[in-house]
């Protein structure tokens, strides 16, 4: 335990494999010497003994990342959230529960790192529901073989994880897509990535007035073209696509006017083709 109390933190700035060998390294707990750093920090807040705690399950941390690599993120960075969970769950850990740490922070670590990926794994938010976040997670390791699903399967799928078959196809197609990289993984002259011609903004004064005016012009097109609209269809733009946070989906709003999501994405298609008409002669 002395040997652990000693150890730095280790950084994950630089080499990803140099870290990783180093939290290897570091020597297990046993379980007499877990409980009595976990009651140094209950009782005494010893923030050498918090340390240990975490070092010692870093490993663990590298571990569990490793099973989230096939959503394209970046190893390091599921790491670091996981780490933040494993730091959540020393200091929640209770020695007197007779439950080794590992077994109590795994739920930690795994929690920080799902938020990660919902937050960034693609740029249009994916599961925003309890059942919806489920379905995401188990999708990956549920499915057979890289082929679409077969119509047996998906309803199988919908009734083990107490989703509509719908759900689960929609899941499948968003997540069978494809990204674009921002930059290329080469450096061959004649590849070409969106970084290489995406403008940059100029920040000249008159044009930030200019860029501040039309959007406060676009604001103004934009609820006027709103307000032409039914009570039903306002209802339906303004929840699938003026919400900050948690857009309504199709089945939500489905539910909501007791008709299938089929007619609200109908209706939605209707509205949104009326406002794009009024915003163009505006």
């Amino acid at each position: 335990m002395n040997q652990v109390l000693a150890l730095p933190v280790p950084s994950l700035v630089g080499s990803l494999e140099t870290y990783i060998a180093t939290v290897n390294r570091v020597p297990l707990l046993t379980a007499e010497e877990e409980s009595r750093l976990a009651r140094k920090l209950r009782d005494e807040n010893d923030i050498d003994a918090a340390r240990a705690l975490v070092v010692s399950h870093l490993r663990v941390v590298v571990a569990i990342a490793r099973g989230y690599l096939g959503y394209g993120l970046p190893h390091a960075d599921l790491i670091q959230e996981g780490n933040i969970g494993l730091m959540k769950a020393v200091k929640r850990f209770d020695p007197e529960r007779n439950v080794r740490l590992v077994s109590f922070a795994i739920h930690w670590i795994k929690a920080e790192m799902h938020e990660f990926i919902l937050k960034n794994w693609r740029l249009v938010k994916i599961a925003t529901t309890k059942a919806q976040r489920k379905l995401f997670f188990n999708l990956r390791s549920m499915k057979k073989g890289l082929g679409p699903l077969s119509q047996e399967a998906v309803e199988d799928m919908a009734r083990q994880l107490r989703v509509k078959p719908e759900e689960v196809r929609e899941m499948e197609m968003r997540l069978s897509g494809q990204d674009v990289a921002l930059e290329a993984n080469d450096d061959d002259e004649d590849s070409y990535a969106p970084i290489a011609y995406l403008s940059d903004p100029d920040n000249e004064p008159s044009l930030l007035l200019e860029s501040e005016e039309n959007e406060r012009v676009s604001a103004h097109g934009l609820r006027g073209a709103l307000a032409t609209l039914d009570e039903r269809s306002r209802r339906i733009i303004e929840a699938r696509w003026l919400r900050e946070k948690n857009p309504a989906t199709l089945h939500d709003l489905a539910a909501e006017f007791k008709v299938s999501a089929e007619r609200i994405r109908q209706v939605e298609a209707k509205a949104m083709q009326k406002m794009k008409g009024l915003l163009a002669t505006a």
